[in-house]
């Protein structure tokens, strides 16, 4: 079966394709200012295509598992698998990497945020109308904020889930073209089959033609022109032997 249609390839550029746009808002993400509202949208839609990314490869990985149990009825070898083994590990090796450095900075980000919203405590503590006032307006302002997070939140969530049903769509898809590829394999076989039998009996007719040609000619030659007219003859009385015994008996 060539590459283009060997379901794993079909499945692995699909893959790589989304693999090719985590890497591209990861580029967008190192490039944001922390703390503000982009850089926390980048950071909900890096992690998701990474969880995404990292569920399809794990599923496409046991499809080599199973392949691997009888390579041969998949017209593969051991190289191939291995070939295949190599892409999962470094693609799950590149989300991995971009993932946990998203992590590493959302935590260090939320740390220093505790820590911003300790001390705003400390301050608000303090009975003065001053104070009483900046900390109503910064309780409006995370009020808002959270709202903000809150509906891209359900944004990103919604966006997952339609993904999840289309990969889902999309390895039934697979897995039909394969089962319809190998019966299609399964049948070019027999047909192939069939057709080499008939070649042969073809063969072995037309030589068993030729030599009673060869015979007859042969007889023919050795009887001459009296020979061949007394067997004319000979064949017309038996033809009239058996036109009585079949139509007037």
């Amino acid at each position: 079966m060539s590459s283009a249609q060997d379901p794993f390839y079909i499945v692995k550029e699909e893959i790589q394709e989304s693999i090719d746009k985590l890497q591209t808002t990861f580029h967008q993400w190192e490039q944001t200012p922390l703390n503000t509202g982009e850089q926390v949208h980048l950071t909900k839609e890096v992690t998701a295509a990474c969880e995404s990314i990292e569920w399809q490869v794990d599923e496409l990985d046991k499809t080599i598992g199973v392949a691997a149990r009888d390579p041969s009825w998949y017209g593969i070898d051991q190289v191939e698998l291995e070939k295949r083994r190599r892409w999962t590990s470094t693609a799950r090796h590149q989300v991995g990497t971009m993932r946990k450095a998203v992590e590493t900075v959302k935590e260090q980000t939320n740390l220093v945020s505790g820590n911003m919203n300790g001390m705003h405590k400390e301050l608000m503590r303090a009975p003065n109308d001053h104070s009483y006032q900046a900390g109503k307006s910064t309780h409006y302002v995370a009020h808002d904020n959270d709202g903000f997070i809150s509906s891209e939140t359900d944004r990103q969530l919604l966006l997952i889930k339609q993904q999840d049903e289309e990969l889902d769509e999309l390895s039934a898809s697979v897995v039909r073209i394969g089962d319809v590829g190998l019966t299609i394999h399964d049948e070019l076989l027999g047909q192939e089959k069939i057709l080499d039998e008939l070649s042969l009996e073809m063969d072995s007719t037309s030589n068993r033609l030729d030599f009673i040609q060869k015979k007859v000619a042969l007889v023919m030659k050795k009887a001459g022109a009296k020979g061949q007219l007394m067997m004319i003859a000979g064949l017309l009385i038996l033809f009239i032997v058996l036109f009585v015994l079949v139509f007037l008996t």
